[in-house]
């Protein structure tokens, strides 16, 4: 008999319809034969469904089957095809009807006792059901809550190859797993860090609350222990939640790597990715045989953070410029091309030499060392990020202080009186939301000057010699500036205050 049942397979974070054709037929010998790109995973499991099938209490067929997985040119590298392999196997076998096979999508990894194990990018492989009109899918219960977040298909979580044959069979009747967006929030959605711990840098804190107004990239220059850690990771603390299709874009992201935090079906908050400095381009960017995506994508709609920027690998550094500008990444390969979204905001930390401290420390600082330390960051990557500020360290005064600065709340507010100007700036316009994003041609509609604030950008451009990329991220950040301010001009304070975060380039790098 022929079984032919739906399952999916990952290429990228992008779950595809996979075809699972069972076919036996009278031979001399029993012998199994896997068709269909698979990869080592799944060849593999021609032997654990074996074993599954035995210990769960069903015969193992004594004839000749071929297993086909449709489409032939798509690589299948998972153990998540093994549930559809071993159901296809039992009706193939007519210990089981198929009359719901058509009906529902099955995915799970099998142990060799038959129970199932959790599965990679389930969240991804649900919405390729709703998207094919399926009634629902067969998951591992493990994966049941990720799964049930996406609207439209019901996800039936199951623990065993038997309770699967049951509830195919109609003898065991199951539940679709539940999922309330509010219940998540309320457990997953909150942060237990805040800015009122940063003591001092208020001139940091201002920088930062237009960073995360606009956007914007930001780059802290300072001897260690001055803070740049602390304002850099509370940086999701004042930005907007992250909205229902932005949670959905990211934890695709992190479903298909494996990487939900256990108990979590969504990630509900900004993400603030922190890799370290031997990190490789493909962990980067992302990379493989079969491309997976990298950090850049685990940090999509949130932080990218690099500390110690000049201790990276400057050849990895420089894969970072055609993301910075596209907000996605492209890896392709022979069996073809995919593309991950990747629209995240860098804040690198560093300090001014290797021995930590500027030249402006009583310590003193040899030049040529600094020169050379700070020349492994390129040009053109530094002319990518918006904003550029020295972080001096704290004096004893505001270490001793019993009084808080400002705290996320505060900032967070600002933030939001500049996003909500933002979303009705650009209510008509394709892609862009923010002002960090704005292209050349929304630059030149959104950010007009006066006379006095284009004749001090002017005067700016030619005493510093900054790049036209540098032209356009001083306007974006005034236009920030002035948001937070809710002003429709930007003023020459605007454009005073925006170049000002671009003159630490000039000081340390010239």
């Amino acid at each position: 008999m022929l079984a032919k049942l739906c399952s999916f397979s990952l290429y990228g974070i992008d779950a595809k319809t996979v075809d699972v054709e069972v076919d036996i037929s009278p031979a001399s010998l029993p012998k199994t034969t896997l068709v269909g790109l698979a990869e080592a995973a799944t060849k593999e499991s021609v032997y654990r469904i074996e074993r599954a099938l035995v210990n769960s209490g069903y015969s193992r067929p004594i004839d000749r089957i071929v297993i086909n997985l449709s489409p032939a040119d798509l690589p299948k590298d998972a153990a998540s095809l093994d549930l559809p392999i071993a159901v296809g196997i039992l009706a193939a076998s007519d210990q089981l009807a198929q009359d719901n096979f058509a009906r529902y999508g099955l995915v799970g990894e099998l142990a060799l006792d038959g129970s199932l194990r959790p599965a990679k990018g389930t969240l991804s492989m649900a919405l390729q059901a709703r998207e094919m009109n399926l009634k629902g899918i067969l998951v591992p219960l493990a994966n049941a809550a990720e799964a049930a977040v996406v609207e439209g298909v019901d996800v039936i979580p199951v623990e065993t190859l038997s309770e699967a044959v049951g509830f195919l069979t109609g003898r065991l009747e199951i539940e679709p797993s539940p999922f309330s967006w509010e219940r998540a929030v309320r457990a997953h959605g909150n942060y237990d860090i805040d800015y009122a711990d940063v003591k001092g840098q208020e001139f940091a804190k201002r920088a930062v609350t237009i960073a995360a107004g606009g956007f914007h990239h930001l780059l802290l220059l300072g001897p260690p222990g001055s803070g740049k850690t602390l304002l850099s990771s509370r940086l999701p603390t004042i930005m907007p939640d992250l909205s229902q299709e932005e949670s959905l874009e990211t934890t695709r992201v992190h479903s298909a790597l494996g990487r939900l935090p256990a108990g979590q079906s969504l990630i509900l908050k900004r993400p603030f990715r922190e890799p370290h400095h031997t990190i490789s381009e493909a962990g980067l960017v992302g990379g493989g045989s079969v491309p997976q995506p990298g950090e850049i994508s685990m940090a999509h709609n949130g932080v990218l953070f690099l500390d110690e920027l000049p201790e990276f690998n400057r050849k990895t550094l420089e894969v970072l410029r055609q993301p910075l500008e596209e907000q996605r990444v492209t890896i392709s390969r022979a069996i073809g091309s995919t593309t991950f979204p990747a629209n995240f905001m860098m804040v690198a930390a560093m300090n001014p030499s290797p021995a930590g401290y500027g030249p402006d420390s009583a310590r003193g600082v040899n030049p040529q060392a600094m020169q050379k330390y700070l020349s492994k960051i390129s040009g053109p990557l530094l002319d990518r990020i918006d904003i550029h500020i020295e972080v001096p360290a704290v004096p004893f005064r505001d270490l001793a202080n019993k009084q808080e600065g400002t705290n996320s709340a505060t900032m967070r507010e600002k933030v939001m009186q500049a996003r909500e100007i933002q979303k009705k700036r650009f209510a008509d316009e394709p892609r862009v939301r923010l002002n960090g994003r704005m292209s050349t041609r929304q630059i030149r509609k959104f950010c007009a000057l006066d006379e006095q604030a284009e004749g001090l950008l002017k005067a700016a451009m030619e005493e510093m010699d900054l790049s036209a990329r540098a032209h356009d991220r001083i306007l974006r950040v005034a236009r920030t500036i002035a948001d937070l301010e809710a002003s429709n001009d930007i003023t020459v304070m605007h454009i005073s205050e925006a170049i000002n975060y671009r003159s630490l380039d000039r000081k340390y790098w010239t």
